[in-house]
Order: structure tokens, then C-alpha cells, then sequence
């Protein structure tokens, strides 16, 4: 969630011109910016799904369907409503975004959650390893459904009669790493060194199988027709670094097979040999935050998104289009100057941050005391 938030923070006031993803513009240092929070939606989705399974350890399973369906329909409602104005402060204007995605993965987990163990991997496998095949499919063959498209499998705007909603974070195949996670979980009930050997050995096989997709151009990420961000294939560059850069760029709008790969792999390395005792007071300082993710995430945007109009206003640059809509419904007045580079990104990141911990902490510490209260939403 921190890195997330300095994605963020370069949507917000960054006056690069381009993408990080832009392989004929960009540098090292920006491009890792931008990708080291590729690892955040998969984190996310992975431990929902586990987190719904040591749930269901100590709870039956209506009380867990119960809870994933209240759970998942809260997260849809709070992404139309205090997410998307927090994103823009435009009042009704709402995507299909993360959240929104992360609580129709819990509605639908719901529904799985009395199948077989070995059954939910299954599906969630397949799902991982086949919903590139579908790549090509074209919004115009749907006509008037094209909206499911979009909403199940394509980023882009999706159009619902007169009405028309961004899709940020399909369904597919979003909701089958939260699959595959509840269906993993039994790793996560104890510390044992079987399951953490298990995810190590798991982790590793994922980031080999992508570099051996990446480096082959096999399968697993759209070509650049159909790619959101990304040039599609990988083939060498005029640099090295070029060339690097190209190698993990992969497509996350829909996250491709490669992507997957990519950002699943290190997850599970990571949560074999890390914890809060590996990381020591470091870990004791991130837990704080993880303990109250949802809280964190509508913090994060508005202060961020307020920070930006007061670093503007201080810098004597325009700042009212950001109050009208922000960079997604509204762009700065032409001809004047906005926004910051690298080093004013990263120091505006670490103070959000670090501002952002005390609230984090009280908001815990009011969890921790009141477990059974509506709180537990948040």
C-alpha cells in the first residue's frame, strides 16, 4: 500500500509528459517507479483470499459467505461513492476501479467458498493461465452488451445505454487470484517450514515460467493492438536498459498472464521468508498500516489530492482544475506550467506517509477495542 501510494502521488502532480511505460521516453529510475507498484493489486487480491480463508477457520461457512457478501457489496458502494469523489471531487462521477473489483471478487468467492479446495485452485489456475486467449475479442461484436465485456475481460469506457462508466480493473482475471488465494490458505495457518518451502518453490516456478514466456514472446501478453500500455512483444532494444525496461513491461489493464507471473512470483518468495519478525521494528512500523488497509487506501487519496492543490498553490501554479475533476475528468489550463519531477514525487510520497502513520495507528488501536463494531468494515 505504500508503493501504491506513490503511484499515486505521480498521478497527482508529476509533470513528466509520458507514461512511465513509454519505452522510447523513459529512464530507469522513472520506469521503476512506476513498476514497483505493480505488485500491489496482486498482493491484494491473493490475501483477500486468504484472508477469507483463515476467516472461515474459526467461523462457519454461512457466517463466512455472510460476511464476504456485506463485506463485497460495502466495498462496491464506497468505490461509487467516497472513493470515485476522492479521486476527482466531482460528486457522482465513479470507475470501475480496485476496490470496486475487490468487492465483486468477494460477492463471487462467496459462492465458491463450500467446493473442494483442490477444485477453487483449479479454476483459479485455469482462469490465470487461459483468459489471454480471449484478448481479441472485440467490444464492437457485443453491441449492445458490450459493457460485459469490459466489465468481465477490457479496460476502457463501457457504455450502459445513455450512461457510460471507466472500467479500470476487470473481473477476469482480477477475482481468480483472489481464488487462488483462498484455495492457498491453509499455507498461511501456520509458520511450518513445509509451507513456507511451498511457496518459495511456488514463487520461484512463477518468475521463471515469465521469463521464459517474456523471453520467447510465447503466450501470455497482448500484442500492442490490443495491450492497454505496453509495446505487447519483447525484443531487444538500442540500449540495455531499453531493452530491460521492455522485458518487464507487461500488461497490467487487464493484468496479463506475464503480469501475473511477474508480481505473483516475488509475492510468494516474499511471504515464505518475510513477517513482521524478519523485518524486525521496520515490520512493526509497515504492520500499522496493513492492519487497517481499507482506512489507509480513502486516507491516502484525499490527502494526496489535497496536498496536490496545496504544493500547486504554493508553487503559483493553476490548481482549481484539480478541485473540477483532477487528471481524470480535466487537464491544467493550456500554455501554463504544472506539476513536479521525480525528487518533488518521491519527498511529497514519504510525507503523506509518514503523516498518514499517526492516524493509522489510533485508527487500530480503536479496531483493536471495539472488534464487533461496524468498524470491523474499515
Amino acid at each position: 500500500m505504500i508503493f501504491m501510494a506513490l503511484d499515486h502521488t505521480r498521478d497527482f502532480i508529476s509533470n513528466i509528459p509520458f507514461e512511465p511505460e513509454d519505452i522510447d521516453h523513459t529512464w530507469p529510475f522513472y520506469f521503476l517507479v512506476r513498476w514497483v507498484t505493480h505488485f500491489c493489486a496482486p498482493a491484494f487480491f491473493l490475501l483477500v483470499g486468504v484472508g477469507a480463508y483463515l476467516y472461515a477457520t474459526k467461523h462457519s461457512p454461512a457466517a463466512l459467505q455472510r460476511f464476504l457478501l456485506t463485506r463485497g457489496i460495502w466495498l462496491v458502494v464506497l468505490e461509487f461513492t467516497v472513493i470515485g469523489f476522492a479521486w476527482t471531487f466531482h460528486p457522482g462521477w465513479f470507475m470501475f476501479g480496485v476496490i470496486c473489483c475487490l468487492g465483486l471478487s468477494m460477492i463471487l468467492l462467496a459462492a465458491f467458498v463450500r467446493l473442494p479446495t483442490y477444485l477453487l485452485m483449479a479454476v483459479a489456475l485455469i482462469v490465470i493461465a487461459t483468459h489471454d486467449i480471449f484478448d481479441g475479442l472485440k467490444p464492437a461484436n457485443f453491441h449492445s452488451c458490450q459493457w460485459l465485456l469490459f466489465v468481465l475481460h477490457r479496460t476502457g469506457g463501457a457504455h450502459f445505454g445513455s450512461h457510460s462508466m471507466f472500467v479500470l480493473f476487470p473481473l477476469i482475471p482480477w477475482c481468480a487470484a483472489t481464488l487462488l488465494g483462498f484455495s492457498m490458505g491453509s499455507l498461511f495457518q501456520t509458520n511450518s517450514a513445509t509451507s513456507r518451502r511451498t511457496l518459495l518453490w511456488t514463487g520461484t516456478a512463477a518468475c521463471v515460467l515469465f521469463a521464459i514466456l517474456r523471453a520467447t514472446n510465447a503466450y501470455g501478453n497482448p500484442g500492442a493492438q490490443i495491450a492497454h500500455s505496453t509495446p505487447g512483444d519483447w525484443h531487444i532494444q538500442a540500449t540495455l536498459s531499453k531493452t530491460i525496461i521492455l522485458f518487464f513491461d507487461v500488461e497490467k489493464y487487464p493484468p496479463s498472464l506475464q503480469y501475473l507471473l511477474m508480481t505473483l512470483g516475488p509475492i510468494f518468495i516474499l511471504l515464505a521468508i518475510g513477517g513482521v519478525k524478519f523485518w524486525g521494528k521496520f515490520g512493526c512500523f509497515l504492520e500499522t498500516y496493513g492492519r487497517v488497509p481499507l482506512f489507509f487506501y480513502i486516507l491516502h487519496l484525499y490527502v494526496i489530492h489535497l496536498a496536490a492543490g496545496l504544493l500547486g498553490y504554493l508553487s503559483h501554479q493553476p490548481v482549481s482544475w484539480l478541485f473540477h475533476g483532477g487528471f481524470f475528468l480535466n487537464y491544467p489550463p493550456d500554455g501554463q506550467p504544472y506539476g513536479h519531477g521525480l525528487g518533488a514525487i518521491c519527498a511529497m510520497w514519504i510525507a503523506v506517509v509518514l503523516l498518514l502513520y499517526w492516524p493509522c495507528a489510533w485508527f487500530a488501536s480503536v479496531k483493536k477495542k471495539h472488534p464487533d463494531s461496524l468498524l470491523r468494515f474499515l
